[in-house]
């Protein structure tokens, strides 16, 4: 998509409108008064340059008038390009399509004609400027309120002429927005200049809005949206997670690059932008810098139940923030605040990286709050609530939340820790080689139980197709797994080793007398070693080619890493990790089918960690001093 540097592609060009169509009044503008008619909607159309077009819609509206619009008033070329909403395509229909949701305009593979006209943003087709404030917030949410005064502040700051400071640290462009007296109050990251998309100013470019990220799970350009969901999720400000909103703002700041060699081309123009704006917390240290045994449980243990809930793959120490809340020295009282959440939510399992896991906070069990947290989440009401505030959010997304929110209630429920919980999400580096967590491969045998239940079934006139699922890797014939789902005598339910394995720890529970200190129950050796056997045959069973191949660099910390200096493209920053288990495949009936699944497969995978556990303490009671 070629763009002209001289033409309004990157000035701001917005509708104003009045109320959204939810009968409340629009959030991100409390000065505009009357009522949108009815039907009509304001939407946010950001091409794969960054360059953002603010529209309203009515009923008789489709892709092609909005790609038409887009056209004139940014003088870009729309022909063979799709008009998107998270992965919704949208051609025709637009009734999906909520009041302020940020759409996104990319461009097919194609060659483009040389004699293609270029239109010039003139005629009565032409949007009218944006005549509601140099910021807006995107969201209906009542919590989204919170964010109200600070993006006053903001704005009677910058029409000050206090400009905001540019972040050097961290591979994306970010911005700290100051108040009318200079001081910090907001961190601003625009979409189009995350690492590899078009407009990042350090460098890190060669991808297109959409494209595989840092995180092949994650996109270029949907991290923003992903800390304002992780906002959204805190309930109650459980986690103490920052105010965050997703705003269209528009300032003469932000990066715009000439091409894709990373260089600025031009400043002191005002350019719109879609960007995540979070309030800034002043803080003391990060947890980098500060002796971890002065954490508040509860802190941490809050922080942890969020990573697990949105499956945090970056959760390290220099995104917790500790703030001292005495002056008695170093090591007085302190809180943490968890920061950064957009590389959470994954499209697939991924690996998390959680920095707590081997704390000491993490291995003492959850107070009753805390239990009475836990019982409390209702996934499918996260999931309607990131619908509607968030309507680009992927369904795969929404699925790993789900699955890991009833990883957490049920391990909760059963008595493990927080530490027991994290282990079991975080995989295993064994011989250089990636193992699939103990989660995934729970994952893994619900997803081989479905499908093998639907080749056994009897065909019917409509399912002759028969149900795939693509693990890259190959699968290895093995006596254990190939006899996994078998049916019952007489009955017309599958039952598998792992069924089986329940009633023998059920019937251990009976027959054991004494109990640990810790409250757990002793479960017989033989049921260890069955489940030990069966998770280890899994993996091996599940797992083919775990490593994947790149020339030019060499593998560093789990990303590939080039000797040369200076920019690094995309493919050399790409986390060489796979993705055992998918969620986005499934149809609505599988995906039901296989929540059921995983939930009956889950004691006895608790189990197992449970023994681990065990022994470890027992070891550590018995000493390296004593002999036999």
């Amino acid at each position: 998509m070629s763009r002209n540097l001289d033409s309004p592609v990157q000035t701001q060009m917005a509708v104003a409108v009045m109320r959204s169509p939810h009968g409340g009044e629009y959030h991100g503008n409390s000065r505009m008064e009357g009522r949108q008619p009815a039907g009509r909607r304001r939407v946010f159309v950001q091409t794969e340059t960054g360059s953002v077009l603010g529209m309203e819609l009515d009923r008789s509206d489709n892709a092609h008038t909005v790609k038409r619009r887009l056209q004139l008033a940014l003088n870009v070329s729309t022909e063979e390009s799709s008009l998107t909403m998270g992965d919704i395509v949208l051609k025709n229909d637009l009734s999906a399509v909520r009041n302020d949701s940020p759409l996104l305009l990319t461009r097919n593979l194609m060659h483009r004609s040389s004699s293609t006209p270029c239109l010039s943003p003139t005629g009565r087709d032409i949007q009218q400027r944006d005549k509601s404030g140099p910021i807006e917030i995107l969201g209906q949410s009542n919590r989204l309120d919170r964010t109200k005064q600070l993006i006053k502040d903001t704005v009677k700051a910058i029409k000050k002429g206090i400009d905001p400071i540019p972040v050097h640290s961290g591979l994306g462009g970010a911005y700290y927005f100051r108040n009318s007296i200079g001081e910090s109050v907001a961190i601003v990251k625009p979409t189009d200049e995350e690492p590899f998309a078009p407009n990042n100013p350090k460098g890190f470019v060669g991808k297109a809005l959409g494209q595989p990220g840092l995180k092949r799970s994650v996109r270029v350009g949907e991290t923003g949206f992903r800390e304002v969901a992780a906002y959204l999720l805190d309930y109650d400000h459980f986690a103490n997670v920052p105010p965050t909103a997703l705003v269209k703002i528009t300032h003469s700041i932000f990066n715009v690059n000439d091409g894709v060699s990373g260089t600025n081309f031009r400043r002191k123009r005002l350019v719109s932008k879609i960007a995540s704006f979070q309030q800034f917390i002043p803080h003391d240290f990060d947890a980098s810098d500060h002796g971890t045994s002065s954490f508040p449980v509860a802190d941490v243990h809050r922080i942890g139940i969020l990573d697990i809930r949105i499956l945090n793959t970056d959760r390290h120490a220099g995104n917790l923030l500790v703030r001292k809340l005495d002056s008695i020295g170093t090591f007085g009282q302190v809180e943490l605040i968890p920061i950064d959440h957009g590389l959470c939510l994954p499209e697939t399992l991924e690996d998390p990286y959680f920095e707590w896991i081997h704390w000491p906070q993490a291995s003492i069990p959850f107070s009753e709050d805390e239990l009475d947290y836990i019982r409390n989440l209702d996934p499918v009401q996260d999931c309607e609530l990131l619908r509607m505030e968030l309507p680009m959010i992927r369904e795969a997304c929404l699925r790993v939340l789900v699955l890991c929110t009833i990883f957490l209630k049920e391990a909760a429920e059963f008595g493990l820790c927080l530490a027991e919980i994290g282990e079991m999400m975080t995989r295993e580096f064994r011989s250089g080689e990636e193992e699939p967590s103990e989660l995934e491969v729970v994952c893994l045998e619900a997803r081989k139980m479905i499908t093998e239940r639907e080749e056994l079934s009897p065909r019917t006139e409509m399912g002759d197709e028969e149900f795939q699922f693509d693990l890259d890797c190959d699968e290895v014939d093995d006596p254990l797994t190939r006899s996994t789902f078998q049916f019952g005598f007489g009955s017309g339910h599958g039952r598998s080793p792992l069924s089986k394995l329940d009633e023998s720890i059920e019937e251990g529970e009976e027959e054991s007398d004494g109990e640990d200190p810790s409250g757990f129950v002793p479960f017989p050796p033989q049921t260890i070693q069955n489940v030990s056997k069966l998770s280890a045959s899994l993996k091996n069973t599940m797992l083919g080619e775990k490593t994947q191949k790149y020339s030019g660099g060499k593998v560093d910390n789990g990303y590939i890493t080039n000797t040369s200096s200076g920019h690094r493209s995309a493919n050399e920053q790409l986390p060489a990790s796979v993705s055992f288990v998918k969620l986005a495949d499934m149809s609505e009936d599988e995906w039901t089918m296989f929540l059921e699944k995983f939930q009956e497969l889950l004691y006895p995978a608790f189990a197992k960690r449970k023994s681990i556990t065990l022994g470890q303490r027992q070891r550590q009671r018995l000493g390296t001093s004593c002999q036999f």
